[in-house]
């Protein structure tokens, strides 16, 4: 990737945590970055090609850091706590709520590959937890507890943004450690 195209994709990102998908515009970002519209054009030639690479390099910087993070815990509750903490990084780093929360909340009017994407994101989310819990469970309780962390996580980050109260995201966080961290 080009300097150009990682400040792209950063405004990019920006704008639709902020504003959402539909009301980003290619015009917009180039304003931001002082360039010509036929250059975002040049990188991406439809919206939704900028969409899929926003949240493919939001995927990678996601599990980048949750591996990071996880690597060595073999305790659920760790996991756990490796998983809230990547969570809270993406809050706290932009004041805003994830990139995929924000698509996913639109993903009825978003192009079905992006929609694909966005869900893709989201069900690795799940597989991530369920792999870490314990086997003692059926397969369909784990992926329930797993469906249920991740909802409260992706709820947690847009109550924090919405209030401008980080201290909400960990209280929640810190429910969730205390429900789920002993499984």
């Amino acid at each position: 990737m080009t300097e150009m195209n990682d400040k792209l994709l950063d405004a990019a990102e920006a704008a639709v945590r902020l504003r959402g998908y539909h009301a980003v515009s290619f015009r917009e970002l180039a304003d931001d970055l002082g360039i010509k519209s036929a250059s975002v054009h040049y990188y991406y030639r439809q919206k939704e090609d900028l969409g899929l690479a926003l949240v493919a390099r939001y995927q990678a910087h996601f599990f980048k850091r949750l591996d990071e993070r996880a690597a060595g815990l073999s305790r659920f509750e760790e996991a756990l706590a490796a998983f809230i903490a990547v969570y809270r990084e993406a809050l706290v780093g932009s004041d805003r709520i994830c990139l995929c929360g924000m698509l996913g909340a639109e993903s009825s009017g978003l192009p079905p590959p992006l929609a694909a994407a966005v869900a893709a994101f989201f069900e690795a989310n799940i597989d991530w937890l369920d792999k870490r819990m314990p086997e003692i469970w059926p397969s369909a309780t784990r992926r329930g507890l797993a469906d249920s962390i991740v909802a409260s996580l992706q709820g947690a980050m847009m109550l924090a943004a919405s209030l401008k109260d980080h201290a909400r995201f960990d209280t929640i966080a810190e429910e969730l450690q205390a429900r789920f961290g002993t499984l």
